[in-house]
């Protein structure tokens, strides 16, 4: 339905005909990690590094199990810990973190997870990407996480040349209205996973096929 459209010549443009085109394509776009609360969320993020999604959904029914609040992971016994995140893989940084986290949000914000990013990233193992999760879909606030995905894609389509995600970030960020900005980032990760994988993209199954300039059409 889009092949025979104007192609967009700008950044700008490109940027917004792909969240156009993705919200069309994945219209029932959501965060796959399972949670129920700002606080799962968050630490089921953290638990994503280098991790799948389904792998941390198989894991965190027991954490929150044990550890229901940020109360009680705060005074967790790391190694316990330690086991019950193991397969998520580098588990001794990942348990630290997450006991980190939690004593941050005990000792400075009352047990509740803040909603601005200075403090987000304050905690313990929370970058920009984790605190935009968090914001996007926890907090219904504007965040644009950048994942591998995110910036690999963004590249084939010429909208930014950047490589560090926080650069990717700020540059997207004038181009897709605020509240959009978290779901441009999931259409983006399920684009990127499904059609537009690393290796071999299957520009033949692409809806942005006919604008980008990656294309091997």
């Amino acid at each position: 339905m889009f092949r025979n459209m104007a192609r967009p010549r700008t950044a700008n443009g490109r940027a917004r005909e792909t969240n156009l085109r993705l919200t069309a394509e994945y219209p029932d776009a959501r965060c796959e990690l399972d949670h129920r609360n700002p606080f799962e969320l968050l630490a089921a993020t953290i638990l994503s590094a280098q991790c799948t999604d389904v792998r941390v959904n198989l894991v965190t029914p027991a954490l929150f199990d044990a550890y229901p609040d940020p109360g009680s992971l705060a005074a967790a016994d790391p190694g316990h810990v330690e086991q019950l995140v193991h397969s998520t893989g580098f588990y001794r940084a990942k348990a630290a973190n997450l006991i980190g986290m939690a004593n941050g949000l005990m000792d400075r914000f009352d047990g509740e997870v803040p909603s601005s990013m200075a403090d987000l990233v304050s905690l313990s193992g929370v970058g920009r990407k984790t605190a935009n999760v968090v914001r996007s879909v926890a907090l219904d606030l504007p965040g644009l996480p950048v994942d591998t995905h995110v910036g690999r894609l963004v590249r084939r389509l010429g909208i930014t040349d950047e490589q560090d995600p926080v650069r990717v970030e700020l540059t997207l960020n004038p181009m897709v209205p605020a509240q959009q900005r978290g779901l441009f980032s999931l259409r983006l990760i399920l684009h990127g996973r499904r059609v537009c994988p690393a290796r071999t993209p299957r520009c033949g199954d692409c809806v942005l096929a006919d604008f980008c300039p990656s294309s091997q059409l």
